[in-house]
């Protein structure tokens, strides 16, 4: 079987579905904005495509097996609770036919109560309490006795000692997921990399605390026992947290990618702390930050989750940005692709790249031919920087 990534046409948002080798599911954000369930309006009914890559369990619930929620923010969690099950699993109502989550991969955050600086939307709300339901099962019942629906895993430890006590479910920076769903597969590897700790410098933390919460994972993906694609994912992360990693991790792999999905929906702000809409060309990108979104290996792909990008549009998302990202992959013969503009910026549809032993591909559509975009080599240097 082969493996694949699925981006969805979600406008400014996130929303993409990793299909493994050995055919887990991965679904990371969601962004269902008003009519985007419903066949009979212009706007993709991105609902009715995912749920046509997923499958059924013996109960004839449809499910992923992992529900990754980057961070709170409503453009990655809209329309959760209308098309998600929430909740204990006996209180599945079959003639509500949502989508059954095995296993929720958390941010700390869903610990943090409400303030000026942390706000959540309903969904988000909603989310928060089924994570904190699951959290507390494991604690009253002991991880073997926690099954699907039921299972959580949290992204980080939290500030003041919040997780130090969740021992199994507790995913610690740059370690890797030990499973998915409960169950070791050998056809992926997940290094989380975010969200970052706070910082003892009082300056770094107030250029960290914008979308410092951030889940950031770099998966590899194999394919016939070969790691055939990389694929790296930040949510919302900025300027400050890029240049963090860049300083942790230059010397390392773990930036690496054969697929980026751009932060922030392809913002400025990922890149550079000066506004592009004062300064234009002349706004200073950061060399840190630009070196940790450069490790592309040859032939690799840039992907823009975001409606379609003018130059006169409001940031995110930026065309600085983009011109940024156009020249990282050409430097390795690569791609930069945006989700609002695929096939076509008046009918955009799911963006979907087939992984092989070989590399990416992204699948042809009625309005594109197909693509290679890796060479398919195997063990492929990122672009290096001096």
């Amino acid at each position: 079987m082969v493996a694949k990534i699925i981006f969805f046409p979600v406008d400014n948002g996130d929303m993409t579905l990793i299909v493994l080798e050995s055919g887990r599911t991965i679904l990371i954000d969601m962004n269902v904005r008003g009519d985007a369930d419903d066949p009979e309006h212009k706007m993709p009914d991105v609902m009715t495509m995912l749920r046509k890559e997923l499958k059924r369990d013996s109960q004839k619930r449809l499910y992923v097996d992992v529900l990754l929620l980057s961070h709170p923010d409503q453009d990655h969690c809209r329309g959760l609770s209308k098309h998600l099950h929430l909740g204990a699993p006996e209180t599945y109502i079959k003639a509500d036919n949502k989508i059954f989550i095995r296993e929720i991969w958390s941010s700390p955050i869903v610990f943090r109560r409400a303030s000026s600086t942390l706000t959540l939307c309903d969904d988000a709300k909603a989310f928060q309490t089924e994570a904190k339901r699951r959290v507390k099962y494991f604690q009253d019942n002991g991880l073997a006795a926690v099954g699907d629906g039921n299972r959580v895993l949290i992204m980080g430890e939290d500030e003041n000692g919040k997780t130090d006590k969740l021992g199994d479910i507790l995913v610690k920076i740059d370690e890797l997921i030990p499973k998915v769903n409960g169950v070791s597969d050998s056809s992926i590897t997940a290094r989380l990399l975010g969200p970052l700790p706070k910082s003892d410098e009082e300056e770094e933390e107030e250029a960290l605390a914008k979308n410092r919460s951030s889940v950031i994972i770099q998966f590899i993906l194999k394919v016939g026992g070969v790691d055939a694609c990389r694929f790296l994912t930040g949510g919302d992360a900025e300027v400050a947290i890029w240049e963090r990693l860049w300083d942790k991790h230059k010397n390392t792999d773990w930036l690496a990618y054969d697929l980026l999905q751009t932060p922030h929906h392809c913002s400025w702000h990922s890149l550079s702390y000066e506004s592009w809409s004062d300064l234009g060309e002349d706004a200073e990108v950061s060399e840190a930050a630009s070196n940790a979104l450069s490790q592309a290996r040859a032939g690799a792909v840039i992907i823009a989750s975001c409606k379609p990008i003018d130059a006169n549009d409001a940031d995110p998302p930026c065309i600085g940005a983009k011109r940024e990202y156009e020249a990282i992959v050409r430097a390795v013969n690569g791609t930069f692709r945006c989700t609002g503009e695929y096939p076509s910026k008046t009918s955009p549809g799911k963006m979907e790249f087939e992984i092989t032993q070989y590399g990416a591909r992204l699948k042809s559509t009625a309005a594109s031919t197909p693509a290679f975009l890796s060479t398919g080599a195997i063990g492929r240097d990122p672009l290096p920087h001096g």
